[in-house]
Parts: C-alpha cells; sequence; structure tokens
C-alpha cells in the first residue's frame, strides 16, 4: 500500500461540533491509518498549547498548527512563527487611535495582555478559556513577539476602519476579528519538506471555509458531508458527515485503511 500523508482537521472534522467530542470512528481510523502505515497530522488554526489536549488522545505526534505558523514533528516543536511584528505594532497603534479595543496574545498560551478595558466593554469575556492581563503602560514594541490581535469591531462596521484591511483577519464572533497567523498549506508544505515526502501523496480532511486555503489540486481533498458548500466545491470527494463515520468511510472506500474487524 503507497505511504499517504495525512493532514485533519479538528473541529467539525475530527470532533463533533456539538458535543466538541472527539468522534469515535474517527480514532478507530487514526489508529488504523497509523498501524498501516500511513503518517497522521492535524492540520488546524488552533494554536499549539490548544492543540495537544486533542492530539494525545489520538496519539498524534505530529501538528500544523497556529494556521500553518508551528510545526510540531514527533511531538517537538520545530518552530512558532509570530505576526510580522512591524504590522501588528502598526495596527494596534490604529485601533488605540480610533479607541478600538484590543487583546494582544504575546506566547503559546491562553494569556492576552491589554492596556485599557475597551475590549471587554464592547465584547465582554470571550467564550474560549482566556487569561487577561490588565496594563496600562503597555506599549506594543516592547514585546517580544505578537501571536495574536483581537480588536473589538462589530460585523459590518469594517468600513469605518479601512486601516484594519492592511492585514488579513478571521471572523469567528459578530463581536470581533482576529489577525492570526493562517497559511495552513504553507505549514503543510513546510512539513512535507522536512519528510521530503511527494505532495500527490498529500491527503487533507476539513469541513468549514478556513479549511479551503489547504484544498489544493497537487493532493487530495476530502471534504465532510457536514462541511461548507464551498468546501464541497473545491474537493476530490465528499465524504459522509464526520458523526456519520464520514472519516473511516472515506478511507475504507480509497483503500487507505483495512478493517479486518
Amino acid at each position: 500500500m503507497n505511504k499517504k500523508y495525512f493532514f485533519f482537521d479538528i473541529d467539525g472534522t475530527l470532533t463533533d461540533q456539538t458535543t466538541h467530542q472527539i468522534v469515535p470512528s474517527a480514532k478507530k481510523t487514526i489508529d488504523l491509518l497509523k498501524k498501516q502505515g500511513h503518517f497522521v497530522a492535524i492540520a488546524t488554526g488552533r494554536a499549539q498549547y490548544k492543540t495537544v489536549k486533542v492530539a494525545n488522545a489520538l496519539e498524534i505526534e505530529n501538528l500544523v498548527c497556529a494556521g500553518g505558523g508551528c510545526i510540531v514533528y514527533q511531538n517537538k516543536v520545530l518552530f512558532n512563527t509570530p505576526l510580522d511584528f512591524q504590522s501588528a505594532v502598526t495596527l494596534l497603534q490604529n485601533a488605540k487611535e480610533n479607541h478600538v479595543g484590543a487583546l494582544i496574545a504575546y506566547e503559546n498560551s491562553d494569556a492576552v495582555v491589554m492596556s485599557d478595558y475597551l475590549f471587554l466593554q464592547s465584547c465582554g469575556l470571550r467564550k474560549e478559556v482566556t487569561t487577561y492581563h490588565y496594563d496600562p503602560t503597555l506599549d506594543p514594541k516592547n514585546l517580544a513577539q505578537i501571536y495574536k490581535v483581537y480588536l473589538a469591531i462589530p460585523s459590518g462596521k469594517e468600513d469605518q476602519y479601512p486601516w484594519m484591511e492592511e492585514m488579513s483577519y478571521l471572523r469567528m464572533t459578530s463581536d470581533y476579528v482576529v489577525y492570526q497567523y493562517d497559511q495552513k498549506k504553507t505549514g503543510i508544505l513546510k512539513m512535507m519538506e522536512i519528510l521530503n515526502a511527494p505532495l500527490e501523496d498529500v491527503v487533507v480532511f476539513g469541513d468549514d471555509k478556513n479549511d479551503l486555503v489547504m484544498f489544493d489540486d497537487r493532493w487530495t481533498c476530502i471534504a465532510m458531508g457536514n462541511g461548507k458548500p464551498e468546501l464541497k466545491e473545491k474537493a476530490t470527494y465528499v465524504t459522509e458527515a464526520n458523526i456519520d463515520d464520514g472519516i473511516y468511510k472515506a478511507c475504507l472506500k480509497f483503500g487507505w485503511i483495512i478493517d479486518k474487524k
């Protein structure tokens, strides 16, 4: 059997969006893929510290995380790329001048720092676990690095802040935007370069629009049945929903696993 190199998204692919638990058939498939000699990795926008719990539960040692900015190979962090520093500082200066609340993630953890309470006054506490630090003397130029920036800009108000377009951002909620490394395909390419393996043997699984970036004609792209229409249109193959054993069924169909049960 030809060795394949699998990269799995987490939310809505490996895990149930309702319960946030790992889909049992996905865990079974991961185990079978590894036993049958394939390379298995997670490819996610989550930071490394947030990815580890899922990776450990699935016994996966290889990660393309932080949107492709962080590469972990055999449980060793090879690099973790922050935002372009000067661009992030300029963004934060514009936010301050325009009285836009900001949070800065300055390390590989759930910690953020803020110089005022504008973000919390505008958006409240984030739904994700976050450790907030208040520093009224904060000058972003004095930070060692900046991994993420959260700006309290509501959906529909983007036109009021043309400067916010100078860096690419994601909107996960209607209350704020997040600036983070978002090049999962670049991360996959770097991992394949490290492995010195052919790109045509890559297989990616995803479900949401942010997975479009890792769907590439050079390799096999599998969209989950519960995935977004845009992703399905670009996919090599559309499998069943993740909670309907979509990963398992796709791997059986393509002969990537043999399950003797």
